[in-house]
This record gives structure tokens, sequence and C-alpha cells, in this order.
């Protein structure tokens, strides 16, 4: 195969492990959770990125594992299903997405791109070898919601050409894609809209609200809120999130659609009081107009997933103190330091 992608490994990934797995947007915040988890669990996992978003720092303590390959490439290559060729892939997590609300007008083509030619690259790899696909979309498909909390059967409030089309309609797209090869083609795809997720990972220059409020103390200026601070958001930890994917992959039905999120509403300053208290921050909260389109509430209706028997382990409290911890231990000056493979279990 000639082929110009970066691919780095470690060891012989088909000697041992549970089967191969690919992970597009392996170097993202929940790529490189997910990843772990996989390897963990016994997985061989291939995981690529084009570095958009996602950051290098994340996956270089993966590579020394024997079962971890990872290949620097964007998914609307025509070049990348070349790399799997003669790579037998059983699972697909189709995670590969730039993403973050001030990112929307930044990178509003490689959002659209990665959704579109993306999307159709990876659901026709994962065809041809038999692979199930579970592609993670977004509460972003729900729009302005009308309904709260939103059930999976809310079709949503979107503006098909508002400043946050890009992000919206791709992720509506992607899904459009996913169900068409379910019903055409008899492809094992499930759904799994993901609603605010935090934890270890996410990049510290993050523009996301949580990553934004700790740069903020780091810096010791106050925490800028966007907007009057009374939209409300659900927050779940990043191992609850990974925990429902991998349930979703092995239990759920073919051409399901899954919420998963928090289900404790939350104001943005009420979250900007929390992390204020947590950390003992001095300064308070600056309120700006905000940049954008702003959503005013996102809640999940969490039925479904919860039928599979998934429920949330860790309270919104706790895992803002792991993040904390997590980043005060591994982030300097923006410069994430190597940490070890994890061994969470679903």
């Amino acid at each position: 195969m000639d082929s110009s992608f970066d691919t780095q490994r470690s060891g012989t990934p088909r000697t041992a492990g549970r089967g191969d797995v690919l992970v597009t947007g392996g170097a993202g915040f929940l790529g490189r959770n997910l990843c772990a988890t996989l390897l963990a669990l016994g997985y061989r996992v291939h995981a690529v990125d084009n570095f958009i978003t996602g950051r290098r720092e994340n996956i270089e303590p993966l590579l020394a594992h024997e079962r971890f390959r990872f290949v620097e490439c964007d998914i609307a290559d025509p070049r990348f299903p070349q790399v799997f060729e003669d790579v037998p892939l059983a699972e697909v997590y189709h995670l590969a997405c730039p993403t973050g609300v001030p990112n929307i007008a930044l990178l509003s083509i490689e959002m659209l791109e990665t959704c579109s030619i993306g999307t159709f690259a990876v659901l026709k790899l994962a065809r041809e070898k038999g692979a199930a696909v579970l592609f993670t979309s977004s509460c972003e498909v729900y729009g302005q919601p009308e309904v709260c909390p939103q059930p999976t059967e809310y079709t949503g409030n979107v503006n098909p050409v508002g400043p946050r089309c890009p992000y919206e309609e791709g992720k509506r797209f992607s899904e459009s894609l996913l169900i068409t090869y379910v019903r055409k083609f008899g492809l094992n795809g499930k759904i799994v809209r993901i609603f605010n997720t935090y934890g270890p990972y996410m990049s510290p220059t993050d523009q996301r609200v949580m990553p934004q409020f700790l740069r903020s103390i780091r810096r010791e200026e106050e925490l800028v809120v966007y907007g009057d601070g009374s939209q409300t958001r659900t927050f779940l930890y990043v191992d609850d999130l990974i925990r429902a994917l991998l349930l979703v992959m092995k239990e759920g039905k073919s051409g399901e659609v899954f919420n998963v999120g928090g289900t404790e509403q939350i104001t943005i300053t009420e979250l900007g009081n929390l992390m204020i208290a947590l950390t003992g921050y001095q300064k308070g909260i600056e309120y700006r107009p905000h940049f954008t389109e702003d959503h005013t509430s996102r809640e999940p209706d969490v039925s479904k997933i919860r039928s599979l028997g998934w429920i949330p382990a860790i309270s919104l409290e706790e895992g803002l103190k792991r993040m904390i911890a997590f980043q005060a231990e591994t982030v300097s000056e923006g410069r994430t330091q190597p940490v070890a493979v994890g061994t969470m279990a679903p």
C-alpha cells in the first residue's frame, strides 16, 4: 500500500486482543478516553485523527501499548480506507468532527466535510468489513429545543442557515447517512446523541465552558460568562459516557438512537460559582454579550439508555474535583504531561 499517512505503532497489534476496533477522532477528548478504555478491555485499537482539534499529547502515552496503532489522517481524504485494507475490523466508533461553538465559524468547512465525505468513507469501510458502527452525534441536532427534556423522537428546532448550522446540520446529515446504510445495506449501526461531557484530556485551550473557566482560574482572571448566565445545561463525566458508548455498541439494536448525558440541570452562573467554591478562587464572574446564537437549555431524556441498565455513577461535584486535580497535575502553560493508560472497566 502506498500512503503518505503517518502511522505509529508499537509491537504487533494483530498478535493478541479481543478484536480490531477503529476509533475516528482518537486523539480528541472523548476519543482518547475511549481508546484507553478499549485497550484496558483487551481490544486491538486503531485510532485516526488529523489534529484539527485533537491533540498529539493525548495519544503519546498510548503509543507504547502493543495493541495500539495510530494513523494521522483526515477521514475525508480519499486514501483513508487504504490504511485498513488488511485489518479485520469488527467495530467502528465514529467520533471524528471538530468541536466547540467558537470553532463553528473557524472550522465550518471542516465540520461539514467530516460529517459528509468523512462519514461516507467510514460507513463504506464498515460495510466492506462487516463491522458494527456507533456514530457519536450531538444534542445540537435538536437546535433550540421547544421540548424539555428532549426525547430521541423529538425532531428538533434547527435553523439550517443559522450561525450554528455547520455543526448542527452536519451531525444531522451524518445521522441520515448512517440510518440509510442501516436500511438499505443492513449495516449494524447505532447513534448516540451526546450532551455536554467533561473530564480529563479536554484540551487546556478548549473553548467550552469548563476548560475556559479553569483556564481563567489558572490565569487569575474573572470567569467569563457569555449572556446573562441563566442558560441551563446538564453535564456528564466522561467515564459515564464511555460506559454508555460501550453498552450501546454491545446491547443497542441496529438503527436505534440514544441520548446520553447528565440529568441535573444547572445554569452557567451556578456552574461558575461551583467551580469557584471547589478551587477556592477569589475572583468572580464577568458577563459579556454572547458572540453567537446560543441555546437556552439542554436536557436529555435518557430513558432509552437507562433501559439497557446504564446509570451515571459520578456526580457533577465529584467529576469536577477529578477534572480540576487532573489539570493541576498535568497541565502547565498549555502543555500536557504523559499519563499512563487508564484501566476503567465498563
